[in-house]
């Protein structure tokens, strides 16, 4: 076994977590190799797997994110304008922990700050679709390939996205209160540079458990999703629903995703259980960004920032690049596989 294939298998995906969980369940008398007894296994291992993974991953990210607070994130977003500015906000989209409720103060500060409106867009779009430590645990369970492709079209939708809005000149559309005060830009408070070590270690603790408070139900909910379709619902059924040969399994799981709300961690178990059941890639995909982007709590906290017109237009963008994504990689990740 190579070195990737160990820490794919063994390190990421934990596979002697799944060993483990088997052999206590049939030590308690158990049978796993029955529906019920394999849908335990499933959860067990699928929620332990992600709470451990999520757990160490939150610490090292947020420490490295302490030295990038919102209000340092600002003051790089103003310096850069244009598509530079547009690739720069989805790139700073990537390394803050934000899911796309918690997205949208941080996105008020930026429109009250007058940054340009596709440089927020870019980073409102990129922030929840793409976590560091979400990436690292989709790597562990599909494979680098598919989390790097997950990455790269999240960043680039994100790209593309801002600078069309910025295109459309729709700084009207953003309501007063967020629009800039005439004292915006003057203050630099926010800064970590009194941060020693131990408040870094602290700060980086203190995200884990707010984190883990906020995404743990989400995990749970799709655990048992995830366990219900591995394990309950036939591979024909949901063949039939999101397969390939359904030329509308894209639109259908962009649509189921929308009135979802979860953390992108509550995705990934449903997530690992349609591709064991042999859903595409680009259809996988087009549900984890629809549920991370798209959700009706954080579209409604956006409609109240901004007016109809432009969160039409934030809507039609985000679910137009989510079905061309999906219809795309569904047609070429077969082909760069084989």
């Amino acid at each position: 076994m190579d070195i990737w294939a160990f820490i794919q298998t063994q390190v990421l995906g934990m596979m002697w977590l799944k060993d483990a969980v088997g052999s206590l369940l049939t030590w308690m008398g158990a049978d796993i190799t029955t529906q019920l007894g394999e849908s335990l296994q499933f959860f067990i291992y699928d929620f332990v797997k992600i709470l451990i993974l999520l757990t160490v991953l939150i610490f090292v990210i947020s420490y490295v994110q302490s030295y990038f607070p919102p209000e340092r994130t600002r003051r790089i977003l103003g310096r850069i304008r244009g598509l530079k500015g547009n690739i720069t906000g989805a790139l700073l989209g990537t390394v803050t922990p934000f899911c796309s409720c918690s997205s949208i103060p941080v996105f008020i500060g930026f429109t009250k700050a007058g940054l340009p409106l596709g440089v927020t867009f870019s980073f409102l779009i990129s922030s929840p679709f793409v976590d560091l430590a979400a990436v690292i645990i989709l790597a562990g369970i599909f494979g680098a390939e598919l989390a790097v492709a997950y990455v790269i079209t999240g960043i680039v939708l994100a790209v593309i996205g801002g600078t069309i809005i910025e295109r459309m000149r729709m700084e009207d559309q953003i309501e007063e209160f967020a629009r800039p005060s005439s004292d915006a830009g003057g203050c630099s408070c926010d800064s970590d540079g009194g941060m020693t070590s131990r408040e870094r270690l602290s700060y980086s603790g203190d995200q884990v458990v707010q984190t883990v408070r906020r995404v743990w139900k989400y995990i749970v909910i799709g655990v048992l999703i995830g366990a219900l379709i591995h394990n309950w619902i036939p591979e024909d059924v949901i063949q039939a629903v999101l397969g390939d040969q359904n030329p509308f399994s894209v639109l259908i799981a962009t649509v189921i995703a929308v009135p979802i709300y979860a953390d992108i961690f509550g995705t990934i178990p449903i997530a690992e259980a349609l591709f064991a059941k042999g859903v595409g890639a680009g259809t996988i995909l087009a549900f984890m960004m629809g549920v991370t982007a798209l959700s009706l709590p954080s579209i409604m906290m956006l409609r109240s920032v901004v007016k109809p017109r432009l969160l039409a237009a934030f809507m039609a963008i985000v679910v137009g690049g989510i079905m061309v994504i999906g219809y795309l990689f569904n047609w070429i990740y077969p082909m760069f596989m084989g």
